[in-house]
């Protein structure tokens, strides 16, 4: 087989360069395939030597002539010539061969095309925005700890998950503020100028905010009434005498405002009631060591408290029977106004009277829940060393006498414990029963001041039935007995047909007390604890909680048949209490 002469070199490598213009490139197989067999191309170059052209003089005839001539050439002048882009074809390396039927040009060396310079382009530019990387702008609208943290925020209201999942405390969203021009800006401050709104400064001393005002409120309608008799009526010391004190005292001010958030906080526990009362306590009792020290430097002898200061006295003893408190904090108050009451007179008789009521009443009150104690002075008939109106009487026992009989009653005790203590025998010497008959026969033959058929009279002549199972309580062994489950029975009587509301209820958690420490029947007990859940929900008082779980223990004790059980001063004192059962 010999190669085709006829064919010039060039015209082949025109028709390779009009391929590449318009991208129409047969495989590289079929452009670079060698003929037949290498036997059949070294038999034809043998025969004809001269005739076939050397791959030297092809090169060197190409090189002589540019391609963009020969281009030129082919081409004429009034036809448009394409664009040749430049494609990365391995063409180094493979043997080139001719289109259609036309041999290689040699076969023993490839042909080898010039590639441009620069790296060529595969695909068609693009444009400088398309290529360059878009920025995301910083997101606005996250919460406002992923924004501290420049964490990305999954923006889930009103807490993101994103700070829930790493237990983060999230701090929310800020508001959305609406873009506003300077002119709308300025208008609006013109706006806010004019709806600006002044506080009204306080019209009394120590009411600041609105708080202290319902504080000031609840106690003149709600507080004082559990306090006294008198409940709501006009007559009612608290609001008749101290009320009007405390508006030109700022120290009595805060010691009432400070009973009144004690008790508010016994009816419904809130921390909003007692930081204030902690604050309101804290500002009177500077106050009154204020004034106390500046009488005492005053000088000239014993030195005179002024009412508004005994009234201070008298309020933060009632604090603590509001309050509940078990630590004995009433015995310092206390003291203070036993040496008032020894040493000083006020020249308001009806601020006197109220302080000589309510001191004595506490008093002789606390002799019964209490191991120390000492002798109240009584006269003979067994009353109080002042006068009382009973019909005026803001408590129950003071004014118609009944507390003498208690006082003689705690004494009494105080002296059976130490013979028991000390193992003395008999327990009731003569002493003790002419005592015990004494005070026996002064309440058989005491009389009622109230009109009959009263509540003043129901629970008057309550006090009379508790003061005769106290005494049975201190001279008898504890042990059930006809005579104390009749007087008990008697007792609760009386509590039954006293009212469910209203100011009488103040006066009843001392004897239901005591007839409640003397109940050996359950059924006695089931009357005793729904007449303790009414009081409380009646009265608010924080200390009949704790008179209750007294009675409770006395309970086990007497169904456990211990001989101890009339002794709830030692079980008090186990407990580590010293509260007031009033």
């Amino acid at each position: 087989m010999t190669l085709d002469s006829s064919r010039n070199p060039s015209q082949t490598l025109d028709r390779m360069i009009s391929t590449l213009s318009f991208g129409h490139l047969p495989p590289v197989r079929s452009r670079l395939s060698i003929s037949s067999s290498p036997q059949s191309s070294m038999s034809s170059n043998s025969e004809s030597p001269m005739e076939t052209p050397t791959f030297e003089s092809n090169r060197n005839s190409l090189s002589d002539t540019p391609i963009e001539s020969r281009i030129d050439s082919r081409l004429g002048s009034d036809e448009i010539i394409p664009k040749v882009e430049e494609q990365e074809l391995q063409l180094a390396d493979v043997k080139a061969e001719p289109f259609g039927e036309e041999p290689p040009v040699s076969p023993t060396e490839p042909i080898r095309i010039r590639r441009g310079r620069g790296r060529p382009r595969i695909y068609p530019p693009r444009s400088p925005t398309a290529s360059s990387k878009a920025t995301k702008a910083r997101s606005k609208t996250g919460c406002t700890t992923c924004r501290k943290r420049k964490k990305k925020c999954d923006e889930t209201r009103p807490f993101c998950l994103s700070c829930q999942k790493n237990n983060i405390h999230c701090e929310g969203y800020k508001p959305v503020e609406l873009w506003k021009s300077g002119k709308e800006r300025a208008a609006e401050a013109r706006r806010h100028s004019l709806d600006v709104k002044f506080e009204l400064p306080p019209l009394m001393e120590g009411v600041e905010n609105d708080l202290d005002r319902v504080l000031l409120q609840h106690f003149a309608s709600r507080a004082s009434c559990v306090l006294s008799l008198q409940g709501d009526q006009p007559s009612n010391p608290f609001t008749k005498i101290l009320l009007p004190m405390a508006l030109r005292h700022e120290g009595l001010m805060h010691s009432v405002l400070c009973l009144s958030a004690s008790h508010l906080c016994s009816l419904s526990p809130s921390q909003i009631y007692e930081d204030r009362q902690t604050f309101h306590r804290g500002k009177a009792l500077n106050l009154l060591n204020q004034d106390l020290a500046k009488h005492r430097d005053s000088g000239g002898g014993a030195m005179i408290y002024e009412d508004s200061n005994v009234a201070q006295i008298l309020i933060h003893l009632l604090h603590s029977i509001c309050d509940g408190n078990t630590s004995g904090e009433f015995r310092m108050h206390m003291v203070a106004a036993k040496k008032i009451a020894m040493t000083q007179k006020s020249k308001d008789p009806e601020f006197q009277t109220l302080f000589d009521e309510f001191f004595y009443y506490h008093l002789i009150a606390s002799e019964i829940t209490s191991l120390d104690g000492t002798e109240i002075p009584m006269m003979d008939d067994f009353n109080l060393p002042f006068q009382v109106n009973p019909e005026t009487a803001a408590l129950i026992g003071v004014s118609d006498g009944l507390f003498g009989f208690i006082s003689k009653i705690s004494n009494l005790r105080r002296k059976i414990r130490a013979r028991i203590d000390n193992h003395l025998d008999p327990i009731m010497d003569y002493e003790a029963l002419i005592a015990a008959h004494a005070i026996d026969s002064g309440l058989r033959a005491w009389v009622c001041p109230q009109t009959p058929g009263t509540a003043r009279y129901t629970v008057s002549m309550l006090y009379r039935q508790a003061t005769w199972v106290y005494l049975y309580r201190t001279t008898k062994e504890s042990k059930p007995h006809p005579y104390i489950k009749g007087a008990v029975d008697d007792g609760i009587r009386y509590i039954n047909e006293l009212p469910a509301e209203g100011p009488i209820q103040s006066n009843v958690l001392l004897p239901l007390f005591l007839i409640g420490c003397a109940a050996f029947e359950q059924d006695q007990r089931l009357e005793i604890n729904r007449a303790f859940s009414g009081l409380m929900a009646s009265t608010g008082l924080g200390n009949i909680v704790f008179a209750k779980e007294v009675v409770d223990s006395i309970w086990e004790l007497m169904d456990l048949g211990d001989t101890e059980s009339w002794d709830w001063e030692k079980i008090i004192n186990a407990k580590g209490w010293d509260f007031l059962a009033t």
